[in-house]
């Protein structure tokens, strides 16, 4: 398909497939570190009446993942007539451990006595995964290029310790259609045309302050303290000096990079699923009501068909089986007894890890020809 409008606003949220591809022609990250993400996963619940309190919020870090790792959970009393409940939990995805499941760390999040009696007596009836911008202000790229530019998270502008940018995502879109505007009413508006002006709104909007104001967060969780020094920095620097410490700290490598080879990591034993709080990864998918064209060619595309078994499986005990939240990734034998990484692309729900993760940055997704897709309700 063919753009041509005068000036395009690409809108696609993390880790977009023309946003990617955006930044790397017009080196957008020049003066920007690389992004940074977490992947987080959510289901839907319906409780008991009696324990529903519309509006009531819980947020968790940590447990059940070591100190090590990034990440926590979520878990919403929507304000709805039917007592539902919204439960996730985000991995960043700078972990190290191959082994390491971010389904299944959620599935086992949910067993923890503070949050295990909503879900003895409910019913799951909704699940996703998507992909999470969490690399800041440090990360967000140059907004305009030739002919358009980029708003909401396309750009990073998810403020990471909150779990929130839909604010974010809304004030870029109004500042970029104003920038826009403006041109069209000083008859500036021609095809190619740069919205330079939208960058100098931005910054001199509440959405850069807080951005500013939050970059450090993150990248603390990287120091050699973890989990317990991220939480000092954060509670003496972003709390109590709302982020106006004059230094700005730096990503680690690439979240592709920080996978351990198998040899070094031990595998983690999880909980067997007892299909009332806990639930397997194809039940879950099925609830995704997830579905592609069968005769569209595979949107998930391998650059180098040798580097699965050749280097992800032997190095690393093939991570794809378990860093994807829908069962895309297998490996398999053969009938000469030969593995062979099966992609079972049907199953795909678009939260855009594999691209993220994979070790050799080998699999690229890309938009599927026809339709499909996961088909959230009450998401």
């Amino acid at each position: 398909m063919e753009l041509r409008a005068k000036c395009t606003i690409f809108s696609e949220g993390c880790h977009g497939h023309l946003s990617k591809q955006l930044i790397n022609r017009y080196d957008l990250r020049k003066n920007a570190q690389h992004q940074t993400y977490g992947i987080g996963l959510k289901e839907l619940w319906e409780i008991d009446p009696s324990l529903h309190r519309p509006g009531r919020v819980e947020h968790t870090i940590g447990w059940p993942l070591n100190y090590r790792t990034y990440g926590g959970s979520f878990l919403y009393h929507l304000a709805e007539e039917t007592p539902l409940i919204a439960v996730g939990f985000v991995v960043g995805l700078d972990y190290d451990n191959p082994y390491l499941s971010p389904f299944k760390e959620f599935q086992q999040f949910k067993l923890h006595p503070s949050v295990r009696k909503y879900f003895e007596t409910g019913k799951r009836i909704a699940y996703g995964a998507r992909a999470l911008n969490e690399g800041g202000f440090q990360s967000i790229p140059k907004l305009t290029f030739p002919g358009g530019c980029m708003i909401g998270c396309s750009s990073g502008f998810l403020n990471t310790p909150k779990i929130k940018g839909t604010h974010n995502a809304m004030k870029s879109g109004m500042l970029a259609a104003d920038a826009i505007y403006q041109a069209f009413e000083r008859n500036e508006l021609e095809h190619g045309y740069e919205p330079v002006e939208y960058e100098n709104l931005m910054k001199n909007s509440w959405v850069w302050k807080e951005m500013k104001a939050a970059r450090n967060v993150r990248p603390s969780f990287d120091t050699r303290l973890g989990l317990y020094g991220g939480l000092a920095y954060t509670g003496l620097f972003y709390v109590g000096f709302r982020g106006m410490e004059p230094w700005t700290l730096k990503h680690g490598p690439p979240d592709s990079q920080h996978l351990k080879p198998s040899s070094e990591c031990q595998p983690i034993e999880y909980p067997k699923p007892d299909n009332q709080i806990t639930f397997d990864l194809l039940s879950s998918v099925a609830l995704t009501n997830t579905n592609h064209e069968a005769d569209q060619p595979a949107h998930l595309t391998l650059k180098d068909d040798n580097i699965p078994v050749e280097r992800n499986l032997k190095i690393f005990d093939g991570p794809e089986q378990r860093f994807c939240p829908a069962g895309v990734y297998e490996y398999i034998k053969t009938d000469s007894g030969d593995d062979r990484l099966q992609i079972n692309a049907q199953n795909c729900i678009h939260c855009k890890t594999c691209d993220i993760k994979d070790p050799s940055q080998n699999i690229n997704w890309v938009t599927p020809e026809g339709a499909g897709g996961p088909a959230y309700n009450g998401m």
